[in-house]
């Protein structure tokens, strides 16, 4: 803002300098050709060297002051030619009948000229523009519907972080989805003076929805309009932004803008940059009416408090009903009836300058706008295509975008110095338990991830699904990071019912995992799988921080906890669901386990039929899971007996037992101390016995584990031996809990621990 304001200096300085300087020296000498009120010759061949009043000293004076006149002359010739080419370079843009040069700097502020149809320059007013002040809240009201809304807005949001230096307060007007997404997001998030509020969409649908849009943001799209009724009445004034908006500035300096309205102005907006509503774009092309150019709406400062006392929302009412009279619907959502209302009442509105809005859209002109980066402050991608829109730059912006989608938003967690935050609850219980942990403990790192928060974001991509009415319905609970991606499609094949998984990845992962999905027409086709992004934070895999959040959030009631790295037997959603009911599931605590076989060969023939898994188990090609290394983890299962069984069968709970099982989704969480590999299955299966679950095997369900690359985490309990003393010390203090909790009835897990 600094080097805006010493340009216009210098160009001001330069004006007067062509102006005011040959004005000067001219008055001079013209005054001094005057002796006695007449009028003496400047001229040497007129000058009369006897007259008795003209000396050798005048003479050389005179002499002196034409050669420093045409000096002068010859300066101002120079600055003249410098200033003309300045003026060249100036975007000139059109609106309507009128036509102006200006510079990037400039906005319009003079409502008298608005209300003429002038579009006069704002005087630059650098000198008294008042900074806002350090620890002032600055407002900002999205609206957001939807799975890909609350994907889009996270990169907005983040672009705002990165450059705010001020407390800041979200406003969002949000579907039931969004709400979820972003509530979770946020409060995981944990991002210092920062504040959000919800309002609900829905109930502001009956307002809007009696406007017919064609804009693909369907009735969304015309919520702005309401938001002089929506915000709360104390609040006046808000900056409103499109989720496809990018920052490159801090945002206070946009809030700064306020300042500089005058009178009636209420309305912030940058000039379209598109000939949209000069109906030119193509044959028949009948826009709705705006004042020139119109403005576009994806970034609206608004003065509330004005905007209610002017009767704003019988204002947009009253136009809206007389222009779909004849135009019958929007075709821009709210930014049609906002020119239509701007277009009569022109004084409502203070032009912002166009970097404030550079508009990457299919017929943009925006490139008028800008000379140098420095010139940036907010892309729009307001183009269906987005990222994909046609422009010389577009490279440019992609990359900006792009800086900020795969950052690292734990990096956005910074205090803002000397700005004390809201007191927060949640935060402050996490630090009051951080400081309770010894940090000298040489497994402090181990009992620090149990209560590391973790940044979340639900349901990542678009998901829809309405579970069975007859209360059967089964959902897949897995986990997994960016090494398991290549299993999705196999399971997605192998298991039709819903799926819960719950993803741990880092900023860019999450955003290489997008592109994936986006290119798999498996997993495009389905909707009934919940992709939840927990994002990296640490250095141990939270194994069953993922598996909690996967549970948390199904739909169905009851769930089958499995791991990515297994195939179901074919049908078995199907089979599960029938033993729901066979076996009373709804009515009794149990856990009905399906068996877990394993190949070591990449490329296998899967069995179709627990007939023809016998007989590959017989030949060698198929192996009871983990049956060389670590057979204490399903040997309860009894598979000797599983081989003929053709009914349901009860086992007992054994030390090491971890089964993979369905439960009810009301059963118990996974305990967070269990990090990377490890104990992380066998304490749930315990939870599970102490609270009195019957353990049934399932005589037809079958599932394969498939070979992999061995796991960062398994390869550091190998090798590290403070690792290993660190899990048998959680181990210890999970069984001292459990027999707290449970009393006499969890001896028997003491017991089982030192037998085996």
């Amino acid at each position: 803002m600094l080097g805006i304001c010493r340009g216009r200096r210098k160009f001001l300085a330069a004006s007067l300098t062509v102006l005011f300087v040959p004005a000067v020296m001219w008055i001079y000498l013209f005054a001094g050709s005057f002796e006695d009120g007449k009028p003496v010759s400047l001229s040497p061949l007129e000058s009369q060297p006897h007259s008795p009043r003209y000396t050798a000293s005048s003479q050389r004076e005179r002499e002196s002051l034409e050669v420093r006149m045409r000096e002068v002359e010859e300066e101002n010739r120079v600055l003249r030619k410098q200033l003309s080419l300045a003026q060249s370079r100036s975007p000139s843009h059109h609106r309507g009948n009128h036509s102006k040069t200006y510079s990037m700097e400039e906005g319009t502020g003079d409502s008298e000229s608005l209300r003429a149809g002038i579009v006069a320059g704002n005087s630059s007013e650098c000198g008294q523009q008042p900074a806002v002040e350090k620890c002032e809240t600055i407002h900002v009201a999205i609206v957001c519907a939807g799975y890909n809304a609350s994907r889009d807005v996270v990169t907005l949001v983040k672009s705002v972080l990165f450059h705010r230096r001020n407390p800041l307060h979200f406003h969002l007007i949000a579907d039931a989805i969004a709400k979820q997404i972003l509530a979770t997001l946020f409060q995981t998030w944990m991002v210092p003076a920062v504040r959000i509020d919800f309002y609900d969409a829905d109930e502001l649908k009956s307002e809007v929805s009696w406007i017919p849009n064609k804009h693909y943001s369907g009735i969304y799209g015309l919520m702005k309009l309401v938001l002089t009724k929506t915000l709360p009445s104390n609040l006046e004034r808000v900056i409103v932004l499109d989720t496809d908006i990018t920052f490159a500035t801090d945002i206070a300096e946009l809030w700064a803008v306020f300042h500089k309205f005058k009178g009636q102005q209420v309305l912030g907006l940058v000039e379209n940059q598109s000939d949209w509503y000069l109906g030119n774009l193509w044959k028949n092309h009948r826009p709705w009416p705006a004042l020139g150019r119109g403005y576009n709406t994806g970034v609206i400062l608004l003065l509330l408090d004005k905007l209610r006392k002017m009767k704003w929302e019988q204002m947009w009412r009253l136009t809206a009903e007389r222009e779909l009279m004849s135009m019958l619907s929007t075709s821009l959502a709210d930014q049609d009836i906002f020119n239509a209302v701007i277009k009569q009442n022109p004084f409502l509105v203070y032009q912002l300058p166009c970097f404030w809005n550079v508009q990457l859209s299919d017929h943009t002109r925006s490139e008028q706008c800008y000379r140098d980066v420095s010139d940036l402050k907010v892309i729009h991608w307001n183009s269906p295509k987005k990222l994909r829109v046609k422009n010389k730059h577009v490279e440019f912006f992609r990359n900006l975008y792009l800086t900020f989608l795969e950052y690292d938003g734990n990096l956005l967690r910074r205090e803002l110095f000397g700005c004390p935050s809201e007191a927060d609850v949640n935060s402050e219980n996490l630090q009051k338990q951080l400081s309770e942990l010894d940090e000298d403990d040489l497994c402090y790192e181990f009992r620090r991830e149990r209560f590391t928060v973790h940044r979340t974001h639900l349901y990542f991509l678009h998901y829809e699904y309405e579970p069975a009415s007859d209360n059967t319905d089964v959902t897949l609970v897995a986990q997994l990071s960016m090494d398991r991606l290549q299993m999705l499609e196999a399971i997605c094949k192998h298991w039709e019912g819903p799926i819960s998984l719950a993803l741990y990845l880092s900023d860019a992962e999450a955003q290489q995992f997008l592109r994936y999905a986006q290119g798999s027409e498996v997993l495009m086709s389905r909707h009934n799988v919940g992709y939840h992004i927990v994002y990296k934070e640490g250095q141990f895999y939270p194994v069953n921080l993922l598996r909690n959040v996967a549970m948390k959030h199904i739909s169905t009631p009851y769930m089958f906890l499995s791991d990515i790295d297994f195939l179901p037997m074919y049908g078995l959603y199907e089979y599960l669901r029938k033993s729901v009911i066979q076996l009373d599931l709804a009515n009794t605590k149990k856990a009905l386990i399906v068996p877990a076989f394993e190949t070591l060969r990449y490329r296998l023939s899967f069995p179709k039929s627990k007939a023809e898994l016998l007989s590959m188990l017989d030949m060698g090609t198929l192996f009871t899971f983990r049956y060389h290394v670590w057979t204490k983890g399903h040997a309860p299962t009894n598979f000797a007996k599983w081989r003929t069984a053709t009914t349901p069968y009860h086992v007992e709970w054994e030390a090491d037992f971890e089964p993979y099982v369905v439960v009810r989704k009301d059963c118990p969480e996974y305990d967070r101390r269990f990090v990377g590999f490890g104990w992380n299955k066998v304490a749930h299966i315990m939870e599970l016995d102490a609270q009195e679950y019957e353990f049934t095997v399932l005589p037809n369900a079958y599932m394969i584990h498939m070979p992999h690359a061995p796991s960062f985490d398994i390869t550091k309990f190998r090798s590290n031996k403070q690792y290993r003393i660190c899990l048998k010390t959680l181990k210890e203090e999970f069984q001292q809990d459990m027999s707290r909790h449970y009393g006499f009835a969890a001896l028997k897990y003491l017991t089982a621990e030192n037998n085996s």
